[in-house]
């Protein structure tokens, strides 16, 4: 195994935008194989990765393979489960990629559930937090977690971020790690702004990227994240915390109900053609 690199083998399990960007980046260092759950889903992923290596310096479409099949990641050094944010699915796929892949260091991409949670429903000790940011080829953060019993992990890791160019902060076992624990009280009291005050959602975003500088507006960002993915977060984040600024606000609930999900809907706090 390269030091330089970290991981020399490294496998993706799931097929969304997460999965398929931090594909595509990890061909720019190493053959990678990506599993997803349907042939259906692994035509659509490959689809996604090709598209994403075209724009990014290095990457290789011709070093990736879409599986279907777990024991085909047999070989890996390292796999990364990034499916959706829901603790028994995680922990279902964790368990069965540490029965295919007995040797592959765990990693998971969750951005709100505890990493001993998801181990422990898993039955998997050495497992450990690989949290990218969407969209992956373009942030350069990964939150890494390193819990108790998952410190071989460590330095292959940190060492793999540094390869794929990214900037790794060890981070706490906690719910929402460091940017989603601050990030969503941020982004849900920007939306109870918007109910309390009935202002437009532009101008609410208008003055925090002109005001603070942000480069998106807190509802145009909950667009972009997806109103039932922040749901999930929050829930996550609630429960740990039982502090208020965590819990989704009404409206959030509401417009989920009303299939307003964001940008992958075609419409949410603004609308999408």
């Amino acid at each position: 195994m390269s030091d330089s690199k970290g991981y020399e083998s490294p496998g993706i399990a799931g097929s969304g935008a997460i999965a398929t960007g931090l594909a595509a980046v990890s061909t720019t260092t190493a053959d990678t194989i990506l599993l997803a759950r349907s042939e259906a889903s692994a035509w659509r992923a490959e689809e996604k990765v090709v598209a994403a290596c075209a724009k990014i310096e290095g990457a290789e479409p011709s070093r990736l393979r879409v599986t279907t099949d777990p024991t085909d990641l047999a070989h890996c050094d390292v796999i990364v489960e990034a499916i959706v944010e829901e603790l028994e699915p995680k922990a279902e796929l964790i368990k069965t990629l540490s029965i295919s892949c007995p040797d592959a260091d765990l990693g998971t991409t969750t951005s709100s559930l505890g990493i001993g949670d998801i181990a422990g429903a898993a039955g998997v000790p050495k497992l450990f937090g690989f949290h990218v940011f969407n969209p992956v080829p373009r942030m350069a953060l990964v939150e890494v977690c390193i819990p108790d019993g998952a410190e071989s992990a460590r330095e292959r890791a940190m060492a793999w971020c540094a390869a794929l160019g990214k900037t790794a902060v060890e981070v706490p076992d906690q719910a929402g790690f460091v940017v989603n624990r601050l990030l969503f009280p941020y982004l849900f009291d920007a939306v109870r702004m918007l109910e309390r005050t009935g202002m437009e959602p532009g101008e609410i975003d208008t003055c925090m990227k002109l005001g603070a500088a942000y480069v998106m507006g807190p509802l145009a960002l909950l667009d972009f994240v997806g109103l039932d993915v922040a749901e999930a977060i929050g829930d996550a984040l609630y429960a740990d915390s039982n502090d208020q600024a965590h819990k989704p606000p009404g409206l959030i609930v509401e417009m989920i109900g009303e299939a307003k999900l964001g940008r992958k809907s075609g419409a949410g706090f603004y609308s999408y053609d």
